[in-house]
C-alpha cells in the first residue's frame, strides 16, 4: 500500500467509528527493510498514531526500564504513550515491575495483565485460529475481555486514542479505495467460500467486489451439496482445508459440480487453500483424500512452511483478466506449509516469482480455461486491483455467453 492509501483507508474506516485500533505485526521497529520504512513504527508516524507497548515481562524486573527507554529513545517521533505488562507472575511481581518503570522512566504502566490459563488461544501456524472455525470462539473472547478489562485501565487508554492528531483528507484517492465508496448496483452473482475450511478474505476485496458489482453468494464447502444457482463467477480463498479434509471429500457432489463449473468456463480465482481445494488430493499426516480435481496435481502438507512472507512476483501476460500487463511487478504475501507436487507439463502460468515460494519456487498462478489459482496472496489495491479486474472479466464473460 501507498502512504496516500493507507490514510484513505485509515479514514474511511475511521469515519463511522468510535475508536481505531491498529494491530502491530511482530515488534514496533521491525520490518522487511534496514531503514524501518515498513515497521509499525513507520506507520504510527505516518498516522501520527500513540503507541502502547505490551511487553510479555516473564521474568523481567529491573531489566524492563533499559527495554523501554531504549524503544522511546530509538526514534524521538514515534510517541509511546504507556505499556501493558502481559504475562506477569503475580502481586508481587507486578509491585516490583510498577516501581522500576516509575523511578526510571516516563511512561505510563495502563494495566498489568497476569499469568492466566483463561488467556490461552490455541495455536496453529503462527498462532492463528480462524473465529469462523471455533463454535466457542465469542465466549472465548468474552471471557478474555473480562479478565483483561479488569487489569487494564481501558478508560486511560480511550484518552490516549483520542488524543490521537487527525490527517487532513489526501487530495486524491487511489482508485482501488474510491471503488470502495463508489458502488455500482449488483450485477454479478459470485459465489464466495465461506465456511469453517475456507475464511481467509480481506473484507475490504470483498467490499471493492461489491462495488464493482457483485452481490456475494455464499458458498458452504462442508454442507453445500451444489453450487448456488446462476453463479457467474467463484472465489475460494484461503484456510484450512487439511483439518477438514474428510468433510471435504464426502461432499463429493459439491466437488463434482465445482469441477465440472471450472470446465464449463465459470471465472474462478483461488487463493492458497482454494488452491489445495481444486487438486486432485490432498495427503496430510499419513491420510490422502480426494479434492475437486481440476488442477492436475497433488498437494502435499508439510511440517515446516514452504512459503511464508511478502513476495514479488511478475506477470507473464498469460492471466485472463482484461487490462494484463506483461512484466509489472506486484506485491503481495504467501502463507502455506503445502506444496503442490506431481503437476502435468505444459501448464500456463500467470506469474514468475521473483521474491518468494509460490509453486515451485519460480511461478505461480496456474491458468486453466478461465480459472486463476495461486499460492500468492494479493490485495486489490491501487497496484494491483485484481477486484475490478476479475468482476470486469466475469462481466466480461457473462456478455460473451448471453450473445
Amino acid at each position: 500500500m501507498g502512504r496516500d492509501e493507507i490514510i484513505a483507508s485509515v479514514q474511511q474506516h475511521a469515519a463511522g467509528a468510535d475508536l481505531s485500533l491498529i494491530e502491530g505485526n511482530k515488534g514496533l521497529y521491525d520490518g522487511l527493510d534496514l531503514d524501518g520504512s515498513n515497521s509499525n513504527a513507520a506507520l504510527a508516524e505516518l498516522l501520527h498514531a500513540p503507541v502502547v507497548l505490551v511487553i510479555d515481562a516473564r521474568g523481567m524486573t529491573r531489566g524492563i526500564a533499559p527495554l523501554i527507554l531504549g524503544y522511546q529513545a530509538f526514534d524521538r517521533n514515534i510517541r509511546i504513550a504507556g505499556v501493558i505488562l502481559n504475562n506477569l507472575g503475580g502481586a508481587r511481581h507486578e509491585g516490583k515491575l510498577r516501581a522500576v518503570i516509575e523511578h526510571y522512566t516516563d511512561v505510563s504502566v495502563l494495566g498489568a495483565v497476569h499469568h492466566d490459563p483463561r488467556l490461552q488461544i490455541t495455536e496453529r501456524h503462527l498462532g492463528l485460529m480462524p473465529s469462523n472455525e471455533s463454535t466457542e470462539a465469542l465466549q472465548h473472547i468474552l471471557q478474555i475481555g473480562q479478565v483483561v478489562g479488569s487489569q487494564v485501565d481501558l478508560d486511560t487508554l480511550i484518552r490516549i486514542a483520542n488524543s490521537a492528531t487527525t490527517e487532513d483528507p489526501v487530495a486524491i484517492m487511489p482508485e482501488a479505495t474510491t471503488n470502495i465508496v463508489l458502488n455500482k448496483p449488483p450485477t454479478l452473482r459470485i459465489g464466495v467460500a465461506r465456511d469453517q475450511a475456507f475464511g481467509f478474505y480481506y473484507e475490504d476485496d470483498l467490499q471493492a467486489m461489491r462495488a464493482e458489482g457483485a452481490e456475494i453468494v455464499i458458498v458452504d464447502t462442508l454442507s453445500d451439496a451444489k453450487l448456488p444457482g446462476q453463479l457467474d463467477g467463484l472465489f475460494i480463498g484461503g484456510g484450512f482445508p487439511e483439518l477438514f479434509m474428510d468433510q471435504l471429500e464426502q461432499n463429493s457432489s459439491l466437488r463434482q459440480d465445482i469441477h465440472d463449473a471450472i470446465e464449463s468456463g465459470l471465472p474462478t480465482y483461488a487463493e492458497c487453500g482454494g488452491l489445495m481445494y481444486l487438486a486432485r488430493s490432498l495427503s496430510w499426516q499419513g491420510k490422502t483424500r480426494k479434492m475437486a480435481g481440476v488442477i492436475p496435481g497433488d498437494v502435499v502438507m508439510h511440517g515446516k512452511p514452504v512459503g511464508r512472507g511478502y513476495v514479488r512476483v511478475r506477470s507473464t501476460g498469460q492471466c485472463p483478466w482484461p487490462g494484463e500487463e506483461s512484466g509489472k511487478e506486484l506485491l503481495a504475501h504467501e502463507f502455506h506449509y503445502s506444496s503442490l507436487e506431481n503437476l502435468e507439463s505444459g501448464l500456463k502460468y500467470a506469474f514468475d516469482v521473483k521474491r518468494g515460494h509460490g509453486i515451485d519456487g519460480k511461478r505461480d498462478g496456474i491458468v486453466y480455461k478461465n480459472l486463476l489459482a495461486c499460492y500468492t496472496h494479493f490485495r486489490s489495491l491501487h497496484g494491483y486491483n485484481w477486484a475490478k479486474r476479475f468482476m470486469e472479466f466475469v462481466r466480461q464473460e457473462k456478455s460473451a455467453r448471453q450473445q
